[in-house]
């Protein structure tokens, strides 16, 4: 009697993603994204140590506080917005871990030279450095993670990634407020910029670039087909992009604005309280606690950590809860905008430092919650062919509006109330930080409105 072998399922292979590459194997994958968080963390780092040293600069240079908004925003932000788009449209064709490793290299040098600054002109020139090889970073790195994942994980991963902005504004606080207590500002870019060359290398020789897959299968790379025009006139359809897009610039803008006077608010409303909780988080650990050191450690681990969770959970519950109706991705962030508001005016109007620490520690967590579901949207709403240029726009809009204005907003509105209306230094960035936090109103209005259209504008 002859047996009869049972039939042998096929191996499952993995769906392939909307590109035409399938997505990496797991650990591999694991491997991908852990290195593209650390590379934007040492982006945010560097972007934003520059906060935590503003009030020091400022005595250092005679500087005013519309030139630190400008320094901190617009300077950058200019440069970093308008050769995104330029870059991405290179992204879209070329090796993508060469352009983000290369970008790394340029930022990271930048930033090391801030510490040589000897007047506020060369401070600009140096920061406009950062920002043009900062512009390299996230478009090609957004491409990369919606070919590495599953469409069904994207928003998930995509906040993950956006956790380095928490994360390393957490260290930047951190190690810049350190740093400066110890040597001097000058001393904390000099770090800051070091990291770098690190992950330049790791993203040149070991980031998975998935078009090489495509290459030896001999498919064609079909990003190479869409022109500028045509990614613009596609997304001039999807009115749930522009609507994300106004609603994360506008929650920039306030966060961006907010960023350059926290210490400063801290330091010319609280000084004795701040002097004081130095001295003994000092004294408990050993250590010569300076006041701009201890703002630096307090924001950094409350705000930073819970910035991280928030854009964890913002992925999180997009991918959950979005799965069964795509609405449900721009809810979250639509009643965070709105709970912030109240929130942040009671921390800036409490007399106590550490009530208003944990007051930013909840702000911190629902001011991040937007970042997962608003990259992963905009993933979503275009062909893979159009993904990183559709990075790059978003970007510009959410950075132009909020990077390049809001520090230099803020700023201005600090000094017309301190010498405007003779409210002084301190009552002046007291009164600019909540006239600023009211936009929220703005924000909430326009995620609630994407979720009118982003189920008709999906394309997976």
């Amino acid at each position: 009697m002859t047996d009869t072998a049972a039939p042998v399922a096929p191996t499952p292979k993995p769906a392939d993603t909307p590109s035409g590459v399938q997505p990496l194997a797991k650990p591999v994958r694991t491997y991908a994204l852990s290195l593209l968080l650390g590379i934007y963390t040492i982006n945010f780092l560097d972007r934003q140590v520059v906060n935590i040293l503003a009030e020091p600069i400022k005595q250092d240079l005679g500087l005013a506080d519309w030139q630190l908004g400008l320094m901190s925003g617009l300077a950058f932000a200019l440069f970093y917005t308008v050769l995104g788009i330029p870059i991405a449209r290179l992204a879209e064709r070329k090796n993508r871990p060469i352009i983000i490793g290369s970008a790394v290299a340029v930022w990271s040098g930048f930033t090391a030279l801030c510490g040589v600054a000897q007047n506020f002109v060369q401070l600009i020139i140096f920061r406009i450095g950062v920002g043009v090889g900062e512009a390299g970073c996230t478009p090609p790195a957004h491409s990369l993670i919606s070919d590495y994942v599953p469409k069904e994980k994207r928003s998930t991963a995509l906040a993950f990634y956006s956790m380095g902005t928490p994360i390393g504004g957490l260290l930047g606080l951190i190690f810049g407020g350190l740093i400066a207590d110890a040597y001097g500002w000058r001393a904390a870019f000099f770090v800051a910029g070091v990291p770098g060359i690190l992950f330049a290398l790791l993203a040149y020789f070991t980031l998975p670039e998935p078009r090489k897959e495509l290459a030896k299968r001999a498919e064609k790379i079909q990003a190479a087909s869409a022109t500028f025009g045509e990614t613009m006139r596609e997304l001039a359809k999807k009115r749930t992009f522009w609507f994300i897009s106004f609603a994360a610039a506008i929650k920039a803008f306030i966060g961006y604005g907010h960023a350059p006077f926290t210490a400063s608010f801290f330091l010319r409303n609280h000084p004795e309280q701040v002097e004081s909780l130095a001295a003994s988080v000092g004294a408990s650990v050993g250590y010569n606690l300076q006041s701009v050191g201890f703002l630096g450690l307090a924001l950094g681990l409350m705000s930073g950590t819970a910035g991280a969770l928030g854009s964890w959970l913002g992925g999180f519950l997009a991918d959950k809860f979005g799965a069964r109706d795509l609405r449900a991705q721009m809810i979250a962030p639509a009643i965070a905008s709105l709970v912030t508001i109240p929130i942040y005016i009671a921390a800036v109007t409490v007399g106590s430092v550490p009530l208003a620490l944990l007051l930013l520690t909840i702000n911190g967590l629902l001011g991040t919650i937007w970042y997962g579901p608003v990259y992963g949207t905009a993933q979503s709403i275009v062909p893979p062919h159009m993904r990183a240029t559709t990075a790059a726009i978003l970007l510009f809009i959410i950075n132009l509006i909020g990077l390049g204005l809001g520090p230099l907003a803020v700023g201005l509105l600090s000094d017309y109330f301190a010498v405007g209306m003779n409210m002084g230094s301190a009552e002046g960035v007291r009164w600019a930080l909540i006239a600023s936090t009211l936009f929220g109103l703005v924000a909430f209005f326009c995620f609630w409105m994407a979720t009118r259209t982003i189920r008709e504008d999906n394309v997976g």
